[in-house]
């Protein structure tokens, strides 16, 4: 049975790189619609919100550029989770950190190459698509969570992860702010943590497309399979904490928690910045990495000083 198509945007008001872009995707299962600057790729999607799975989106533009249109994108809560890959033709630090600032958490640097493009397109596709499962199953769970004070979970699995990830959002005063990340931190406890699987190995194993047999393979081993992540959660007046712990051998989380404009670039690696910038008011690692604790502030307070 045949899929159906990761529908495209492409706003570029240069017409070489937009064929560039489109013999790159050739041969992929994509539906691809062009605009020729900002200000008609903000039409494009306005007149058709919910039709579109990636916007790929170019810096500089007439008009609208990328930052002020990747702006508006975000500004409307029914565009917030759509993913934005940024096309720049610079590797600068304060740009990067711009585009990520405005909600661009994919990045490209032009020239770049066909497996390159392709690669951040099926990445950025399945984030979105695993975005609305998450956001379905939020939708089904119940509200019963907001009598529960104090709670204790265990989990093996990846799919358990993101089950309990949708049923604890619940307990949040957004439930849809905390949902992204705190479903990036229960996966990396899992993946990272529990299965000991490298930043680099997940990458290699992405581009040849053996990531899921590996994990599969991983929870079938004696030693890593029978590893749990416990989960606490704790709600108070002031504050809904989450605290999450795997049995790995550690890591050290500091990368991960800064702007890193070279891993940008990968298809992987942003989960613990989006829970720590989007989704969480303070979010802190203890013992070596293998602990987690994620705080959202239910009653407003001095800010935190980690």
């Amino acid at each position: 049975m045949i899929g159906t198509p990761t529908r495209v945007l492409v706003v570029d008001d240069d017409p070489i790189a937009v064929e560039i872009i489109l013999e790159y995707l050739d041969g992929m299962p994509v539906e691809i619609t062009t605009a020729h600057d900002g200000q008609a790729g903000w039409e494009v999607l306005s007149a058709h919100p919910g039709e579109f799975d990636v916007i790929l989106l170019d810096r500089m533009m007439p008009r609208l550029n990328g930052i002020q249109l990747l702006q508006r994108i975000r500004a409307e809560e029914r565009f917030e989770a759509l993913p934005v890959i940024m096309q720049t033709s610079a590797a600068d630090q304060r740009e990067v950190l711009e585009g990520l600032q405005a909600g661009a958490y994919y990045y490209l640097t032009k020239p770049f190459r066909k497996e390159m493009l392709r690669s951040i397109v099926r990445a950025a596709a399945a984030d979105y698509a695993r975005v609305k499962t998450l956001r379905d199953e939020l939708r089904k769970q119940a509200g019963a969570l907001n009598l529960l004070r104090i709670g204790r979970f265990e989990f093996r699995t990846l799919v358990e992860a993101m089950d309990l990830g949708a049923f604890l959002a619940r307990a949040f005063p957004d439930p849809d702010r905390v949902l992204i990340g705190l479903s990036e931190l229960l996966v990396n406890a899992v993946e990272h943590g529990n299965l000991e699987l490298s930043y680099d190995d997940k990458g290699r194993l992405e581009e040849i497309g053996g990531w899921k047999g590996e994990i599969e393979r991983r929870l079938a081993d004696p030693a890593l399979g029978v590893r749990v992540v416990v989960v606490e959660l704790e709600r108070r007046t002031e504050s809904v904490t989450v605290t999450i712990r795997d049995q790995g051998r550690g890591f050290d989380p500091e990368p991960y928690l800064r702007v890193d404009p070279a891993r940008l670039f990968d298809t992987h690696g942003r989960g613990i910045l989006i829970a720590k910038t989007m989704s969480f008011d303070e979010l802190e690692y203890r013992d070596c990495g293998r602990e987690v604790v994620a705080v959202v502030k239910t009653v407003p307070g001095p800010p935190s000083a980690s």
